[in-house]
């Protein structure tokens, strides 16, 4: 019996789609999926002729969007939805959602142990221990307790109030800029409402927790990077499109900051022979901060049911375009 519905998955990361297949092969879907696509040669002829697609880093341009036939919907694997033409999709009345609700408690963690890993310096220092060092691998005015320390936090959402919560343990200062926030809950938190201005300014440390969409893109670059306290660190596992790769570099390179944490990068996946990549002061992972068995079975799952509900006419949840299913 031929499928009624196509869904295609534009590329994941994961072992196999059996989670997928389970919830909407009796649906009557035939899921089509490929582990990498990047450029639109490799993703038009997949979604060209689908119902339904999922996507989960592939760039699902204009070009891929136009090339769309019959979709009806295009759904995330995760929270950030910058990888999508919005407006475009909209254009074109195919609403996109997204999972919001997952990986919490994983990025709030990476987070937070990129946060300790650049105030006590565990990496240089078991990199020096393994190169036949011991003792201090640094100066000891660069080993700090969070205690005495002021760290801003950029974005109030989901995973920036736990990190908050994670911080407080700490007892460390803790400002926040998020303007679509009521000053009122982050002072309730315990926290400091202040101006990306401020916060840049008086923080020791900054760590990112807010989308990538053109208000926030690059919002590190030289010119913020100078507002910043002399000697400050900077943790991103938000997006890497926040941060001026270049600029970060040379500010790690002359000593303007003293460190950096990135679990995200832009270009993504980092070229091998970036400067960046070559600097002790700076700590780089591959996008691995939402990984879980627990987050990776919500988000597959939630990602095939919003499907689902599309398939029986229900309303959807979480759609970020604003198109109405």
């Amino acid at each position: 019996m031929m499928a009624k519905y196509k869904v295609a998955v534009t590329d994941y990361t994961f072992d196999d789609l059996d989670i997928e297949r389970a919830i909407l092969e009796p649906l009557g879907c035939e899921i089509v999926g490929q582990k990498i696509g990047r450029t639109p040669e490799q993703l038009v002829p997949l979604v060209e002729d689908a119902d339904y697609v999922i996507t989960q880093f592939a760039p699902v341009n204009a070009q891929v969007i136009v090339a769309m036939q019959k979709c009806k919907l295009i759904v995330r694997y995760g929270i950030g939805v910058d990888n999508v033409d919005l407006a475009v999709a909209a254009a074109k009345g195919i609403p996109v959602c997204n999972v919001p609700d997952y990986c919490i408690d994983e990025v709030a963690d990476h987070a937070l142990a990129m946060i300790l890993d650049l105030t006590r310096k565990i990496t240089i220092h078991a990199v020096h221990v393994k190169a036949g060092g011991w003792g201090m691998a640094v100066p000891l005015s660069a080993m700090h307790a969070l205690k005495n320390l002021t760290v801003g936090v950029v974005g109030f959402g989901r995973i920036g109030r736990e990190v908050v919560q994670r911080l407080q343990a700490f007892k460390c200062k803790i400002l926040v800029f998020d303007p679509a926030v009521d000053a009122a809950a982050i002072q309730a938190a315990g926290c400091v409402e202040s101006t990306l201005e401020e916060l840049l300014s008086a923080s020791d440390l900054v760590t990112l927790h807010c989308p990538s969409n053109p208000t926030t893109q690059y919002m590190i670059n030289a010119r913020s990077i100078a507002k910043m306290k002399p000697g400050a660190m900077l943790v991103n596992t938000s997006r890497g499109t926040l941060v001026k790769t270049d600029d970060l570099a040379a500010a790690l390179q002359s000593g303007r900051l003293s460190a950096a944490a990135l679990d995200v990068t832009d270009p993504e996946p980092i070229p091998p022979d970036h400067p960046i990549v070559k600097l002790d002061n700076c700590v780089i992972n591959a996008h691995l901060a939402s990984v879980g068995v627990p987050s990776f079975r919500k988000l597959r799952r939630t990602a095939a049911e919003i499907v689902a509900m599309a398939i029986h006419g229900q309303k959807l949840p979480n759609v970020v375009n604003g198109v109405n299913s």
